[in-house]
């Protein structure tokens, strides 16, 4: 199977512009492709980590990528599948999310001289004259075409801003400076990326004649960006002062039984003929499915011991309630009051519920427990010592901790 044929296979590719062309780059390692990745948080989060995933596979079959760093087109935010504006962040803000990105990313992929590079958009895009940019780039562009694509389509009724409309040109220049800079013959995107990843070849079209090589590839992403990697305590980070290994396992190991298998086709390593016995699993075998995901991904972002670690406390947690490496989450003395801190409190402390109201359900509704016994009274309070012992919180079946101070 050529390794084209494997991103088929595992269900990573959705469209592409030249199918002949694209497979004859990758399966001879001639490929020198990009993937975008706007900084908008100090951490990448389980999205970026299928990008990442698939820009090594390449990699290990002799293409080379270009991670590129959205320091310029983080200035305005890409309005793909959001409803609103984003919230607009200084340059010192994405400056310091830029390092961040860089450091989690030479994790996954191989930088250096003939290999992988890091380039950041803001190199040519903060600098750019207004009107030499519009006259030069501008023509490219038909503003009926623009008006059809996907990426505007939940903006139209809810208003579209200018600033936000200019970011396919921004993407698409930077396609047309990658191609022409660094040799990039192919673009990687997701599946709400597709009309700006076409702008970028149109440019280079337009530019540099019909003979101008570049390609474009859309990934087919089940979960998009604006699902994927959502729990209701927030997003899934990278960063494991954001979501510890525990957290991080703990996710991939709740995924719906529907997802699992296409889960390990596009994100682990294993053979495909090892995924495609899974799929004669049943009942019970999916949940070693899951725990296989689980584990391989903990694995590949957090390392061996931190997957064996998350691994065993979430089989003790089932087992026996043990608090023996379970995620741990400190409460403070700021978090009581008159000496005491309810239950509630120490819910929405422990990040186990994002508000007391949500909190105060949980224990209305039977579903939370303190070292085994269940708490269904919201008034249950509790001093500064009943934490200087072993405090196991749980809410629900699937969300526990240790609560210290």
């Amino acid at each position: 199977m050529t390794l084209y044929d494997e991103l088929v296979a595992r269900g990573l590719i959705a469209q592409v512009t030249d199918e002949a062309e694209i497979k004859e780059l990758i399966n001879t390692g001639k490929a020198v492709f990009y993937i975008g990745f706007d900084p908008t948080a100090d951490s990448l989060h389980v999205g970026h980590f299928m990008a990442l995933i698939l820009m090594k596979r390449l990699q290990m079959g002799g293409n080379k990528p270009i991670a590129l760093v959205g320091g310029g087109t983080a200035m305005i935010g890409d309005p793909s599948g959001r409803s609103d504006m984003r919230k607009m962040m200084t340059t010192e803000m994405i400056d310091h999310n830029v390092e961040c990105f860089k450091k989690q990313m030479s994790r996954f992929i191989e930088f250096g001289d003939g290999k992988a590079q890091i380039v950041n958009n803001a190199d040519w895009l903060r600098n750019l004259n207004f009107l030499d940019f519009m006259r030069d780039i501008g023509p490219c562009f038909s503003v009926n075409d623009m008006l059809r694509a996907r990426c505007y389509v939940n903006r139209m009724q809810t208003g579209l801003s200018f600033l936000e409309f200019s970011y396919m040109l921004m993407q698409g220049y930077d396609f047309y400076k990658l191609y022409q800079d660094y040799g990039c013959n192919m673009e990687f995107g997701g599946d709400d990326q597709w009309s700006n990843m076409l702008a970028g070849t149109e440019i280079i079209r337009k530019k540099l004649g019909k003979d101008a090589y570049a390609m474009t590839i859309q990934l087919l992403l089940k979960h998009d960006g604006t699902k994927m990697g959502k729990t209701s305590g927030g997003a899934v980070w990278l960063d494991p002062e954001k979501t510890s290994p525990y957290e991080f396992y703990q996710y991939w190991r709740n995924v719906d039984d529907a997802d699992v298998l296409s889960f390990l086709r596009k994100m682990t390593f294993l053979p495909l003929e090892e995924i495609e016995e899974m799929e004669k699993w049943e009942g019970s075998q999916l949940n070693t499915a899951k725990e296989i995901l689980a584990f391989e991904l903990t694995k590949m972002v957090h390392g061996e011991e931190e997957a064996n670690k998350s691994q065993a406390a979430a089989k003790a947690i089932f087992t026996s309630g043990s608090a023996e490496n379970m995620p741990e989450e400190k409460i403070t003395e700021a978090d009581f009051r008159d000496g005491s801190i309810d239950i509630v409190g120490v819910l929405v402390a422990a990040k186990l519920a994002n508000s007391r109201n949500e909190a105060r359900r949980a224990v209305e509704q039977g579903g939370v427990t303190v070292n085994g016994e269940k708490i269904t009274d919201i008034h249950t309070s509790y001093t500064a010592e009943a934490f200087a012992e072993e405090f196991v919180l749980r809410k629900g079946k699937k969300k526990f901790c240790k609560v210290t101070m």
